[in-house]
């Protein structure tokens, strides 16, 4: 993971090897080489995200392919990065607030035991009315039939037997170590707003839209209670990028591992623009 980047280009090569000195412990061979145990870890995984995503974003700045962005939008830990993009915070500013959300998070999994599944094929208002019958939350709205909900295991385990009954098309449970973005992960919440009292945070360049609301969020007040709520709310990814559609937007750049946003971006309209870069083949020369 992010290997090519760092040897083609000086640029991501720097933001890599800052990222050891500012963590302190050695993200780039975990990234490189794994394991994928230890790279997988919330602590581990939002750091190797946030890096990544800004070292693919240097490449194309270096090789002069990234026009001038008009938006920035990320999700989930993505949003921290959004904002470094726009000029918030600088990078390593930024990179300490991911890891120590991540830190916060993974401690919140350990004193839990927490579940997410995504349910396929339905509306937003009957997986409401699952949520409460189940008592668990909708933690992401990723595009249209697309929708992951979290809260205790046992709770969403119950969810998931259930779901044949309900009539429901499709529910599978995932493969996840917490119950991101619920109630659950309250301790997490209260201790990163401690911590963000004492980081500055200037206006962004460009708008940015919040997964809290969907909406562009720009005093940096309201940024940093954006960033914090969305620790235990609702991922409104859909939202966002209907949102920048609407604000004029006209192509999607994924940067990061995956495509996944990419695909997400396919599903909500098949017609919007949409490129993914992750390693340095991929990004023009």
């Amino acid at each position: 993971m992010g290997r090519s980047l760092y040897d083609g280009s000086a640029a991501a090569r720097a933001l890599y090897d800052e990222a050891n000195n500012i963590l302190g412990w050695d993200l780039r061979t975990i990234c490189f080489e794994g394991p994928e145990t230890e790279l997988t870890q919330t602590r581990v995984c939002q750091p190797a995200l946030f890096v990544h995503g800004l070292a693919v974003r240097a490449v194309l700045q270096e090789r002069g392919k990234l026009p001038t962005p008009s938006f920035a939008l990320g999700l989930s830990l993505g949003e921290v990065t959004a904002l470094t993009a726009a000029g918030v915070f600088d990078f390593a500013t930024g990179l300490r607030v991911v890891a120590e959300r991540g830190r916060l998070m993974q401690q919140a999994c350990e004193m839990s035991t927490g579940g997410m599944a995504a349910i396929i094929g339905e509306e937003r208002a009957r997986v409401a009315e699952l949520c409460a019958e189940f008592e668990i939350e909708a933690a992401n709205f990723n595009a249209p039939g697309q929708i992951i909900v979290s809260g205790e295991k046992v709770r969403v385990d119950a969810l998931v037997a259930a779901a044949k009954d309900r009539g429901l098309k499709r529910v599978m449970a995932l493969n996840v170590a917490g119950a991101y973005h619920s109630r659950l992960m309250e301790p997490a919440r209260v201790e990163f707003a401690r911590y963000l009292e004492s980081v500055p945070f200037q206006r962004p360049t460009i708008p940015v839209f919040t997964n809290t609301t969907g909406n562009v969020v720009s005093e940096p007040d309201e940024i940093r209670a954006a960033l914090v709520k969305q620790i235990v709310s609702s991922v409104r990814w859909e939202d966002c990028m209907r949102s920048a559609v609407a604000a004029g937007a006209t192509e999607f750049w994924e940067c990061g591992p995956g495509g996944v946003l990419a695909g997400l971006a396919r599903r909500t309209e098949k017609t919007w623009v949409v490129k993914s870069f992750a390693e340095l083949s991929e990004i023009p020369a």
